[in-house]
């Protein structure tokens, strides 16, 4: 399956440019699946101590006009979050969209910080804490929006359903990278699945890009960069599928 993972920035002159940019690659690459970032194409409202109903909607409307450009990008599937009102509580939701089957709501983001510049708390309410597997296609994935790449504890049913995939759309700081890319690593090496990421990027470093594509056995395959803010791999599925009865995946099997 061929994979593509990003960096994007919510300005709205610099996506302009960049989604030109991801419209092209994914056409000349010919992508089957493509992970956003976190709340891609709308504003990091979190980075404001106080919830705004007025800011929340207009994020909301924005996030849903941006959903409705992503036929443009002419691929299969296309996983990311949104801002999603659900009786009448505010989530981070994330989505699974298809060129058959349009939108598909998947897991509403669970563990949300509470700090400055990351006051989650105070704009969603908890979602999901069950993290279940999805499919686009012949893949087999895992959702851990952001913070939640930290779940270790997930990792253990991810490997025993034997999930080939875990998706983690992003929203980290550029100072903060190296330690994500660990996390990473270990996600992929304790699930025996690709571990695949896309993050926001603003010209502040609150976001600093770095999206990654890491393999079963936790080899960095490939990075986004601000030269480089698109990634495509071809990635083959049944490494996953040997990955799960080798170390050290087999040692926790029982």
């Amino acid at each position: 399956m061929r994979v593509t993972v990003c960096e994007l920035p919510h300005e709205p002159a610099a996506l302009a440019a960049a989604w030109a940019g991801l419209v092209r690659h994914t056409a000349q690459h010919a992508t089957e699946l493509l992970l956003l970032p976190e709340f891609a194409f709308v504003e990091p409202v979190w980075e404001t101590e106080h919830f705004d109903p007025v800011r929340w909607s207009a994020a909301e409307a924005q996030g849903h006009a941006w959903l409705a450009r992503l036929p443009e990008l002419r691929v299969t599937h296309v996983v990311g979050t949104r801002p999603a009102t659900l009786a009448g509580r505010p989530f981070n939701q994330g989505f699974l969209w298809s060129a058959s089957a349009n939108l598909t709501p998947l897991r509403r983001k669970y563990f949300l910080p509470a700090e400055p510049g990351g006051w989650e708390t105070n704009w969603f309410d908890r979602g999901d804490p069950a993290f279940p597997v999805y499919h686009a296609g012949a893949l087999s994935f895992g959702l851990n929006i952001c913070t939640e790449l930290w779940a270790l504890e997930t990792y253990a049913a991810y490997a025993a359903q034997r999930v080939q995939a875990i998706l983690a759309p992003r929203a980290t700081a550029a100072a903060t990278t190296a330690k994500w890319l660990a996390v990473g690593v270990v996600a992929a090496v304790r699930t025996g699945a690709y571990c695949l990421s896309s993050n926001r990027v603003d010209p502040t470093g609150a976001c600093g890009g770095a999206g990654w594509i890491i393999d079963p056995d936790g080899r960095t395959l490939a990075r986004t960069t601000p030269e480089a803010p698109f990634a495509t791999l071809e990635i083959d599925l049944t490494a996953s599928t040997a990955a799960h009865t080798s170390y050290p995946r087999y040692v926790f099997r029982g």
